[in-house]
């Protein structure tokens, strides 16, 4: 433990005297709530009288003592309150010690408390709690950073990414703008989710470790399972295992899941992060971006009440439909360059002549993702779905009814970033074996992203898939969209962080 500051040092004093005086600062009664400061401001009334047997509890988050009175602004989930706190009000008899020790001398701004009283206007009209009981719920050790504001200025205002991030609980407590932003997350989920239920399709969960790290180019985190004596993966993605459950027989079914890549972080990568995926059978790519438009349309509003989403400098329109447009026309169309006829040479070649970075682990598939990554997403900032990717880049994905050497993919890109990709199913298991072989002649390059051959899952092909639509999306991301946020540690409770003294 850290060496104690003056201030945490007085409030263990203040502790201590709080106990002396006969008073639990942590007590385990429970205190019952019957009303939240958002309903007693919007609908107190005074001609009504009403709430006037209110029993609230908060956090203090100010304090002004004046002789016999002390107003206070205590917050709760939803708002803040102010209390006005009367030495006779809650010591009606001649034993005044309780108002004047613990609320004129031993509470502090971030104690906790429990109150009971009835409303009224005050003077100035502000909409108040005459309080006329008053418990301690837990003393407060630790000081909130005091933001104040003057002539429009804020000073001390508890702003710095590195503190906010790692002491996320002070973040909500004092910046009451963070917490709208993790309701919002959970809209994201609740529209995805009730458009999926709506549709007929199951929830479902799957291993989160995994002996195989599976469906998607992506660096593992590695673990050991002592009594089995084997390694294991936490999962990267959870495609390989959902579809074994259309092989199964299921129609339809989607998984909000917590994957992990052993990768970098910046202000869109966590090694953490959430992502939903849905797998429909009986349904292609082309189906699937019909689906996600709609999807999408509903979750702009749903969150936020309307399709038009300020995202920075600009404002996006979740309206459908959206924009498509092919990966080879995409970069002609950026570049000027035609690629879609060129092998590898060719293709660094070019990279080298656009200032694009290569090494020698780099097959066709991952050039052409170069050249588009570099070129082309930025461009990409209303709604775009990127279609037909050449086969390298697809090891789970159909090959294209009608052009030949590209696969049947959309990806979906919205202000320069990728928050959706998806697929017609790869469902051939000889042609699937093969694929994962291809990526394994690129692990031998040393790519360290390539996919390793899965031989339960190729067995489970073989048993027979259904034409299948996947659809896999970053939900951190469109998170990041749906409330305006350019880092994705404001949208995650807890983002990874190094060590706090390193």
């Amino acid at each position: 433990m850290s060496e104690l500051n003056e201030l945490q040092l007085q409030r263990r004093h203040k502790l201590e005297q709080i106990k002396a005086m006969g008073i639990d600062p942590y007590p385990a009664d429970m205190w019952e709530v019957n009303a939240t400061s958002e309903e007693i401001l919007a609908q107190f009334d005074a001609e009504k009288n009403n709430f006037q047997s209110v029993s609230i509890a908060g956090r203090i988050m100010s304090l002004q003592p004046k002789g016999k009175v002390c107003f206070m602004k205590i917050q709760d989930h939803l708002g803040r309150l102010q209390l006005y706190v009367g030495r006779d009000n809650i010591c009606p008899d001649d034993n005044k010690a309780f108002f004047d020790e613990l609320v004129l001398h031993h509470l502090d701004i971030g104690d906790i408390i429990g109150v009971k009283g009835e409303v009224f206007v005050t003077k100035t009209g502000e909409t108040t709690l005459r309080v006329k009981q008053l418990n301690l719920l837990s003393k407060s050790l630790n000081p909130l950073p005091i933001v104040k504001e003057k002539d429009g200025v804020l000073f001390d205002a508890f702003s710095d990414p590195e503190l906010r991030y790692r002491m996320r609980y002070v973040d909500l407590i004092v910046n009451a703008h963070v917490k709208e932003t993790f309701i919002k997350r959970t809209k994201v989920v609740q529209s995805l989710r009730n458009t999926f239920n709506q549709s007929g399709y199951i929830e479902v969960e799957t291993p989160i470790l995994q002996a195989i790290h599976g469906g998607a180019a992506a660096r593992p985190f590695m673990t050991h399972h002592n009594a089995l004596d084997m390694p294991l993966y936490l999962r990267i993605a959870n495609e390989l295992y959902l579809k074994r459950l259309i092989v199964g027989g299921f129609d339809g079914v989607y998984e909000f899941a917590k994957n992990f890549r052993n990768e970098g972080i910046d202000r869109t990568h966590n090694p953490e992060f959430t992502g939903l995926e849905i797998y429909v059978a009986y349904k292609d790519y082309n189906w699937m971006m019909d689906y996600t438009e709609t999807m999408l349309e509903n979750v702009a509003m749903d969150v936020n009440g309307t399709t038009l989403v300020t995202v920075g400098e600009n404002q996006i329109s979740f309206e459908k439909p959206f924009r498509r447009i092919t990966m080879f026309d995409a970069i002609k169309e950026y570049t000027g360059i035609d690629v879609s006829e060129m092998d590898e040479n060719q293709l660094r070649d070019t990279c080298h002549k656009l200032g694009i970075k290569t090494d020698p682990s780099m097959g066709k598939g991952k050039l052409i993702d170069e050249i588009f990554g570099e070129k082309c997403e930025k461009h990409c900032v209303q709604p775009t779905f990127i279609t037909d990717y050449p086969i390298e880049m697809s090891p789970l994905t159909k090959k294209h009814r009608s052009k030949a050497g590209l696969v049947e993919r959309f990806e979906l890109f919205v202000n320069g970033k990728e928050i959706a990709n998806a697929y017609s199913e790869l469902n051939d298991p000889i042609d699937q074996r093969e694929r994962f072989e291809e990526q394994l002649k690129l692990a031998g390059r040393g790519d360290d992203e390539a996919m390793p051959l899965d031989e339960d899952f190729l067995r489970s092909l073989e048993y027979g898939m259904p034409p299948t639509a996947g659809l896999g999306i970053g939900i951190d991301r469109l998170t990041m969209l749906m409330t305006n946020q350019a880092s994705i540690q404001e949208v995650l409770f807890f983002p990874q962080m190094r060590p706090e003294n390193q």
